[in-house]
């Protein structure tokens, strides 16, 4: 336990970083997937294909990978260097949030895309049948009873977002995977660090989910 005690401040530091990443990631990535999942519903090819080869690519590769080309690989691209890009790209720290916004928000569109088009057909021609123009349908029918359709689904996707952060540590991050082998490695106690920092995510998890819960009962859809 000494290690524990003596790191706890650092351990503590490393949990803050770690929601400061769920969160940003979070809500980044909301925003991208709602984007993405309104062009994949469009009418229109172009945004169609772009809308679902973005989510294929980054639902069909590891976050790892991602994380790695982002940092690693971009930075070896010399007109990526000597552009304002590269104010950002230098540091890890914006590397792993927009590879954990751009990944999460592949499959955020997939949650809210599926949420729109189960909408019951039968709404949407009473609807017709009143005179609604298309954007009155979607705005006061599909967007409100697919968003409340997609909060478990979102819900599972923000606590898969939440253990993704600890790929930071790959990019020199101290989160609270990062801290933990940083401990371990120090001290040699594998065991006692892992099952502490994992009983931070837990609670962190416990959060999330209490949160979407409490969600799903204020805008249940009956």
């Amino acid at each position: 336990m000494k290690p524990l005690i003596d790191n706890f401040p650092d351990i503590m530091k490393s949990a803050l970083l770690t929601i400061e990443l769920t969160v940003l990631s979070i809500l980044i990535g909301l925003v991208i997937g709602f984007i993405f999942a309104l062009m994949r519903i469009s009418r229109n090819k172009l945004l169609f294909y772009f809308s679902y080869y973005y989510s294929f690519v980054f639902r069909g590769t590891p976050l790892f990978v991602q994380i790695f080309i982002i940092y690693f690989g971009l930075a070896q691209l010399e007109f990526i260097r000597e552009s304002f890009l590269w104010i950002v790209l230098k540091k890890p720290y914006w590397c792993a949030i927009i590879a954990f916004a751009l990944n999460t928000g592949a499959y955020t569109s997939e949650i809210f895309r599926s949420g729109f088009e189960k909408i019951d057909k039968n709404l949407i021609e009473a609807a017709n049948s009143l005179g609604l123009n298309k954007l009155k349908i979607f705005l006061t029918i599909t967007l409100p009873i697919g968003i409340k359709r997609s909060i478990p689904a979102y819900g599972n996707e923000m606590i898969l977002m939440l253990k993704g952060t600890s790929l930071a540590s790959t990019v020199t991050l101290l989160d609270l995977t990062g801290t933990a082998k940083y401990i371990i490695s120090t001290h040699f106690n594998p065991v006692e660090v892992f099952v502490f920092v994992g009983s931070i995510y837990l609670f962190f998890t416990f959060l999330i989910h209490t949160f979407v819960k409490y969600l799903e009962r204020k805008f249940r859809y009956y």
